[in-house]
């Protein structure tokens, strides 16, 4: 499982560089100001949450916790469904996917974000010390 969350981390945050640069450069004169902003928000949230998988990995090298195993998870799903749905809505005037698809998707995604932190908040207070 360690190897596991440390092979998303890497590749959430990798991908989170990539798609921010290509954001900056590659999208800046095809969309919306107000789009490449929505962009950069799923950038953002993407960026944050690598972090927080990063820390789970270093959580779970010392101690076995399922809270903070499925908290992973959580985030895992937050991070294709949230940012996952910002990036496809921020370039619909490419893709011309259709808003009613996406549009309940992202709040999905940040309800397990919401989840993922309720997670590790239920470990750190069932927790002794």
């Amino acid at each position: 499982m360690q190897k596991t969350i440390l092979i998303a981390a890497s590749l959430a945050g990798m991908t989170a560089v990539v798609l921010g640069a290509f954001g900056a450069h590659g999208l800046r004169s095809l969309i919306s100001p107000e789009h490449l902003f929505m962009w950069e928000k799923g950038v953002q949230y993407q960026f944050y949450h690598a972090i927080t998988l990063f820390l789970c990995f270093l959580f779970l090298r010392k101690e076995d916790s399922k809270a903070i195993r499925n908290a992973f998870w959580c985030f895992m799903i937050g991070i294709l469904f949230f940012s996952g749905s910002l990036y496809l809505l921020a370039t619909r005037e490419i893709t011309q996917i259709p808003v009613v698809i996406l549009g309940p998707v992202t709040p999905i995604g940040g309800l397990f974000f919401i989840a993922g932190w309720s997670l590790i908040l239920w470990e750190a207070i069932r927790r002794k010390q």
